[in-house]
């Protein structure tokens, strides 16, 4: 057995970055007193979601990686032996950013960054306003307890990104998010489209034989509009359940998992083998009009 034990900080945030900042940092010591080697932050921590709206003050929110908060977070890390895993606004240039997620080491060295490759663009979540899709490809980074593989809340719906993650050798795959229900939605519609993202997250999990650990934030913001549904997860290789949070509570979760068991799933259900990669050319297509 080769276990690492994750840690996950579901919180609410407010309209004051520095106090983002510090929720954050308690809620990493607090997994770390747990037992946490490895810790993941839900996505954008340092602020409100500020996609709801196209204003371009909120490109104030920005910062470069490594910057500030990266670098008081390398402070905690190489205090508390722990790998942070923080989701981030990157001011790449003037006029060029990134929702972005930089990945520190139990040392306290930054280790580098993925930035989020698939931008949506829907009522509420006006992200193609803000962010320059990701240009670094997919990433893993070899921790001192893993080797991870991070991808960013939209990108939870899209199998190849998951794919190509674990087949650059992936042993866990995170997911910060900020997802949530417009308030003004019935339960039904919330309890389907809470099913349908875990379920696609999960089954990342079993195609690609490896854990998948999804983080997202909980609370009411855009003025009450939006309901932020929490329900972070840890999903062993094949699909089951280790921990989940709630919809509508701040937790700090630590979850110990068995990276073993990627070779046991993946001996047993042999997905990996069976691939024909010769015949994928065609996912390459927008949409197959031919045929």
């Amino acid at each position: 057995m080769r276990s690492v034990s994750v840690g996950l900080v579901q919180m609410s945030c407010s309209n004051n970055k520095a106090d983002n900042l510090s929720k954050a940092i308690k809620g990493v010591e607090q997994a770390a007193a747990k037992g946490a080697q490895v810790i993941c932050l839900q996505e954008l921590f340092t602020s409100l979601y500020f996609c709801d709206v196209e204003a371009y003050e909120n490109f104030q929110l920005a910062e470069p990686i490594p910057g500030p908060s990266t670098e008081a977070l390398q402070q905690v890390a190489g205090r508390l032996g722990v790998v942070i895993v923080a989701s981030l606004f990157e001011k790449r240039a003037e006029g060029l950013y990134h929702n972005t997620t930089a990945v520190i080491d139990a040392d306290g060295s930054y280790l580098g960054k993925y930035r989020k490759m698939h931008i949506p663009d829907d009522p509420a979540y006006y992200e193609k306003f803000y962010f320059t899709p990701g240009d670094l490809g997919y990433k893993v980074f070899k921790t001192k307890f893993a080797t991870i593989g991070v991808l960013i809340c939209w990108d939870q719906w899209y199998p190849e990104a998951a794919r190509i993650t674990a087949l650059m050798g992936a042993e866990i795959l995170f997911y910060p998010t900020a997802i949530g229900w417009a308030t003004s939605q019935d339960q039904a519609t919330n309890t389907e489209q809470y099913g349908a993202w875990q379920t696609m997250q999960r089954s990342h999990a079993v195609a690609n034989g490896v854990h998948v650990v999804s983080v997202n934030r909980v609370g009411l913001e855009q003025n009450g509009a939006m309901q932020f549904w929490g329900g972070s997860f840890v999903s062993n290789p094949f699909g089951t359940l280790l921990w989940q949070g709630s919809h509508d509570k701040e937790e700090t979760a630590v979850v110990t998992i068995d990276l073993s068991k990627t070779d046991h799933y993946r001996t047993h259900w042999p997905f990996l083998r069976d691939r024909r990669i010769d015949s994928y050319q065609p996912i390459t297509k927008r949409y197959v009009d031919e045929y």
